[in-house]
């Protein structure tokens, strides 16, 4: 970004673009001496459920490498780049997908970590798993879910929560208490200016909070706070990732121009905040037991949030004018697949695609799959799995014409007619 981009930002114009020379020198010299700040989590307090022999940590193979290890190898992270992170219904590979989100949430993580001097491995651990519980549709689809199984059990789905037991239950992956901790606790939908860490030291205590999760949704997660700071760095490198990233894809979308936007910054935002932000969390936070941002770096991050939801959130079509008919074919759905479960019809796609492939993947660990203890919390392990075209795909299967409420673009839409014709004589 040359100087005159940066200065666009009309709307926070004093923000630095670099640390100041205190900070960049202290920055520097801790990276000259190869040590980690003495408020990192260091390798040896990974706490794991299991005192496996195959968890054993190696000067290789760290403990927290092995953590990140184990969740891109889960078929639920490959799955992320078939998720949406806002658009759903639009034919354009440029787009954000999930599983770029979450990669761009541990680059910004990893070097606002490298430069505190923190456990980088173990931010990568927490990026990259955050999200790996997350539905299609992206966080309408998580309403969607939320208010049938709400409805119907008088609990709550959420997200960060069902990555936990995406990581720890599903697949059993045997993941450190810290790494799980952290995407328990991501919370990137909640801007906070300082992030202080929990006391949090045992599986007792965080098996708890998740339980309350479960049971009072917001109401727990609005409180929580991570055991590690490399926790908190990822939280906030959440918002960081996704504010100016939105409104890239938000123009690609056409849903909105790059005009349409308070600070005059348009697409060219992203690469904005990615910098300014950036510079502000290690410039607040070096050498401190929590990680924070200036009032005017904050104010200027939770403003861009809202606009975000004025202007895109709230406007997609999955949360305008087709909610109501989308929320009824996730209804569907869901009783439909309760159903099969209740009659043990092994016909059903729960059972082959899902149940079925839990199982033998667990059966490798000496586990099973409870399934038929909670039938409800079976489908949302289902539904959640989905990519967008998977939900779809069984949309025309259950409700036959349930697809056309997703239709979009073509990928070819716009194309000249005339070239197209040519091409068809050529």
């Amino acid at each position: 970004m040359v100087e005159d981009e940066r200065s666009r930002n009309r709307l926070a114009p004093d923000l630095p673009f670099e640390l100041s020379r205190e900070t960049s020198r202290a920055v520097e010299e801790l990276r000259r001496s190869g040590r980690r700040s003495e408020l990192a989590c260091p390798d040896e307090a990974a706490l794991r459920r299991e005192d496996s022999p195959r968890d054993v940590p190696t000067p290789q193979r760290p403990a927290f490498v092995r953590d990140s290890e184990k969740v891109m190898h889960l078929p639920s992270y490959n799955r992320l780049a078939g998720k949406t992170q806002v658009y759903s219904f639009h034919a354009n590979d440029d787009i954000t997908r999930r599983g770029l989100h979450v990669q761009l949430v541990a680059r910004i993580a990893h070097d606002i970590g490298a430069a505190l001097g923190l456990n980088c491995d173990l931010i990568d651990a927490i990026a990259l798993g955050h999200d790996i519980g997350h539905t299609p549709f992206g966080h309408a689809g998580e309403r969607l879910l939320d208010a049938v199984y709400r409805e119907r059990t008088g609990r709550r789905f959420r997200h960060n929560v069902n990555s936990v037991r995406v990581l720890d239950v599903l697949y059993g992956r045997n993941l450190a208490l810290q790494t799980l901790d952290g995407v328990l606790c991501h919370n990137g939908e909640l801007a906070q200016q300082v992030l202080g860490t929990s006391e949090l030291s045992s599986f007792d205590g965080f098996d708890e909070v998740v339980e309350a999760c479960w049971e009072r949704g917001g109401e727990v997660i609005s409180h929580l706070r991570p055991m590690t700071l490399e926790g908190c760095v990822v939280r906030l490198s959440d918002i960081i990732a996704y504010v100016g990233k939105d409104r890239q894809d938000a123009i690609r979308a056409k849903s909105v121009a790059p005009g349409d936007f308070d600070d005059g910054l348009g697409g060219a935002y992203n690469a904005w905040a990615l910098t300014v932000f950036s510079v502000d969390v290690v410039e607040h936070s070096f050498g401190r037991d929590r990680i924070q941002m200036s009032g005017e770096a904050f104010a200027e991050l939770r403003r861009a949030k809202n606009e975000n939801y004025a202007k895109i959130y709230d406007a997609t079509e999955i949360n305008g004018r087709r909610a109501a008919e989308i929320g009824a074919l996730f209804r569907h759905v869901y009783e439909r697949l309760l159903l099969d479960l209740e009659r043990g019809d092994e016909r059903s796609p729960i059972f082959g695609h899902h149940i079925a492939e839990i199982g033998r993947h667990l059966a490798h660990y000496g586990r099973r799959y409870e399934w038929e203890r909670d039938l409800d919390l079976t489908v949302c392990d289902f539904i959640s799995s989905m990519t967008d075209d998977y939900f779809m795909a069984l949309c025309d299967l259950v409700a036959p014409g349930g697809r056309t409420l997703f239709a979009g673009r073509g990928y070819l839409d716009g194309v000249d007619e005339g070239w197209a014709r040519e091409a068809r004589r050529s």
